[in-house]
């Protein structure tokens, strides 16, 4: 039945759109990962909290912003990322897109699957590492074959109350047993605001925009009459404050608080959780990272999904690409290989940035309506193979983006904006040299395709 479908391949269509509370539960799932609360504790003890925290607040508003943006796009048309970047980069050059989505989720599910499994292994000491590993995957991919209309809205929102009471209750037992202290905001090196230490926070950020990739594929599945509540409160300010600047606040607080050994980590967090929280710290790890897991997984099966049927030309299952993502999953963590992984993951940002840039500007710019009219065509034969306009930005602006990224300092700290400047003043430059033929290549049809 149509309901059933994660619509890969296709835009959304009215009837399998998702009502707004099934939406908010499957959604807010992005927002209880351990990742917020580290990456926030991270810059703090590299920055000082005040530029940690300024860092977050501008972020906040940059994000909520564009995530409004994208998602009243994604609920107008229904398209999926992978649909859109048709429309920019031409209906091979999409697949580009669609690959680094994938791949992108694939990483942060490996990330957030290896927290679990630690936990588990901590706990069970019985248990190899290996073996905590399977645990999670075999557990996880059953967990996403149901549809995201349904299944995955109803088991977030079972999730979410532990998540809240478990992050308040870490506090308060941090509290009663290590004592309250200002240590939280005397974290780093200097507790003083500094430009070149809010932008460094601020700018890390941004090397998150796959977030926002996440936002513009959930939201095509909201109905067009809940189109502002979306915008405003699921991927606007309400959700980004909670997301960014919430946990951020609270990863600060417990990591300043609660004694750890080692380098500051996902680990180093989770194995303090444990200490302070026993089994009640492993019921909220578990919380936490299987609810965000929901959403990555979800999201590397449904891009798989569409890889495969363009590779192929035939519909792939999805219980065969869980299973594939389940296996890649499980794999990549056993070759332990955690370092590269993070280089990949700076690398993918800029392409990614510069994806955001380049659609906001698309979504934005009159220009696109006005030589393609109400036209707006996604359908291979109709559309080109390659689009030089979004290809021409997306890639200028990422090599910059790289160059800027691998000189270091205050130039590395800027390879983010700068690469979303220049995606968006390329992809403006071309759109308004563009050509019908750029986007559409036969008018043996003259109807909308969505």
């Amino acid at each position: 039945m149509a309901e059933d479908l994660d619509f890969p391949n296709a835009p959304v269509p009215h009837e399998a759109r998702m009502p707004s509370g099934s939406l908010t539960m499957a959604w807010w799932a992005v927002a209880t990962a351990m990742f917020w609360l580290v990456i926030s504790a991270s810059l703090a003890a590299r920055f000082g909290t005040l530029n940690a925290l300024a860092g977050m607040s501008i972020s906040v508003v940059v994000y909520a912003v564009a995530g409004g943006i994208l998602s009243r796009y994604a609920i107008r048309t229904g398209l999926s990322v992978a649909l859109f970047s048709r429309i920019l980069f031409g209906y091979h050059g999409a697949l580009l897109a669609t690959l680094i989505f994938f791949t992108g989720a694939i990483f942060y599910s490996v990330f957030e699957a290896s927290v679990i499994a630690v936990a588990i292994q901590d706990y069970f000491p019985k248990l190899s590492l290996s073996q905590s590993y399977l645990i999670v995957v075999l557990y996880s991919v059953p967990l996403v074959l149901g549809s995201v209309q349904h299944w995955l809205g109803k088991l977030n929102g079972i999730l979410l109350p532990f998540y809240l009471i478990g992050l308040i209750a870490a506090v308060i037992l941090s509290v009663y047993e290590y004592g309250y202290s200002n240590a939280w905001l005397e974290l780093g090196p200097q507790n003083t605001l500094t430009s070149y230490g809010t932008w460094s926070c601020f700018t890390y950020f941004l090397g998150v925009f796959l977030t926002l990739m996440y936002a513009w594929d959930y939201a095509r599945f909201g109905r067009e009459e809940d189109r502002e509540f979306h915008a405003k409160f699921n991927f606007g300010h309400p959700f980004f404050l909670f997301t960014i600047l919430v946990n951020g606040i609270a990863g600060i607080f417990l990591v300043a608080t609660i004694p750890y050994e080692g380098a500051l980590s996902e680990v180093s967090v989770v194995l303090g959780l444990l200490k302070l929280m026993g089994f009640y710290g492993l019921i909220f790890v578990w919380v936490s990272q299987t609810r965000i897991n929901t959403a990555n997984f979800f999201m590397a099966i449904v891009n798989l999904e569409s890889i495969l049927q363009r590779l192929t030309g035939r519909h792939t299952p999805k219980l065969f690409a869980a299973v594939f993502v389940g296996i890649t999953v499980y794999v990549v963590m056993l070759a332990d290989v955690f370092s590269f992984l993070f280089q990949a993951l700076s690398y993918l940002a800029i392409m990614v940035v510069a994806w955001v840039s380049i659609a906001l500007t698309h979504i934005l710019s009159p220009l696109y309506e006005r030589l393609m009219g109400t036209r707006m065509e996604i359908r291979e034969g109709f559309v080109p193979a390659l689009n030089s306009a979004g290809l021409l930005a997306w890639f200028l602006s990422a090599f910059v983006g790289l160059l800027f990224f691998n000189a270091g300092g205050v130039w590395a700290a800027s390879s983010s904006p700068a690469t979303a400047v220049i995606a968006s003043f390329a992809y403006l430059i071309m759109l308004k040299r563009a050509k019908r033929s750029w986007y559409l290549i036969s008018e043996k049809d003259n109807g909308e395709t969505t």
